[in-house]
């Protein structure tokens, strides 16, 4: 039987700081998790790292907020 992925319960991107919102269900009903990345083209392909610099750090705050809000207005 061929597994299906699992999609996010929502993403956020400001420039090239993404992300995104994973929704878990527990016995103690739905949990989120949140992964962050940072998006950049390597040539022709797009690539994605976990990795951040020293000026993507404002951004990457300003996104795990957005990303802190939304779990909040969005818990059952």
């Amino acid at each position: 039987m061929a597994k299906t992925k699992q999609q996010p319960a929502h993403e956020i991107r400001m420039g090239a700081i993404k992300a995104t919102i994973w929704e878990n269900q527990t016995t103690a009903g739905p949990r989120h998790n949140v992964t962050v990345s940072r998006i950049y083209k390597d040539g022709d392909e797009w690539k994605q790292t976990e990795s951040f610099g020293r000026d993507d750090l404002p951004l990457l705050a300003k996104v795990v907020d957005l990303a802190h809000t939304w779990i909040f207005e969005n818990a059952a």
